[in-house]
């Protein structure tokens, strides 16, 4: 089979998989279902193999052996000032970034989270660290987390928040508003800035 064609259906059955996850309306499990369910029969016609044996290995990857969720964040900054964006769970304020998608690299994810959420496109310049959310100071998690921070310099665009988010701006550090600590925490963010001067990448 064609590795381009496998990526591809890879992507499209975790863009499934995350829709049964995560919706509440009927009609969208529906479609959500029918993806999983069509990319399972191409999977099969492609490869001359049984449906049985895709149905199986996506079923399977429910109850694979347990590996960390990875969560990456763009440290953005304009004019010293860092880039925001308020969330909707919390109403809290956290850098812009979330749980990496399936057929992404980390710094591809941060560009595209970075932009889904702030409307800004980015570059990666370098990681800042690489942490274990159970070793930093946030709130209790039953979610086992790697936190990749990137630095990232604004390509274009200026400033439009996007429909996972509230409000976004640029803050001061002295000047941060509630940050939404599941996510990051002031000391984190003074700490990011510290490797931004000093050059060193951190890590637990």
């Amino acid at each position: 089979m064609n590795r381009n064609i496998l990526e591809y259906l890879k992507r499209i059955q975790a863009m499934a998989k995350t829709g049964l996850t995560y919706s509440e309306n009927p009609y969208d499990i529906e479609r959500y279902e029918e993806m999983r369910d069509s990319t399972n029969e191409l999977l099969a016609q492609l490869s001359n193999a049984p449906l049985e044996t895709f149905k199986f290995h996506f079923e399977e990857l429910d109850n694979d052996y347990p590996t960390p969720k990875v969560d990456v964040r763009g440290l953005v900054m304009k004019e010293g000032k860092i880039l925001l964006i308020q969330e909707k769970t919390d109403q809290k304020w956290s850098m812009p970034g979330g749980w990496c998608d399936i057929g992404y690299s980390a710094s591809e994810n941060v560009v595209k989270e970075v932009f889904e959420e702030a409307g800004i496109r980015v570059k990666p310049v370098r990681i800042l660290s690489v942490w274990d959310k159970a070793k930093q100071d946030h709130p209790h998690d039953i979610r086992y987390v790697y936190k990749i921070n990137f630095l990232c310099e604004i390509v274009s665009g200026e400033l439009n928040v996007g429909h996972e988010a509230l409000d976004g701006g640029f803050f001061a550090l002295d000047e941060l508003p509630p940050l939404s600590e599941v996510r990051n925490t002031e000391r984190q963010i003074m700490k990011l800035m510290e490797l931004v001067e000093s050059g060193e990448l951190d890590w637990d």
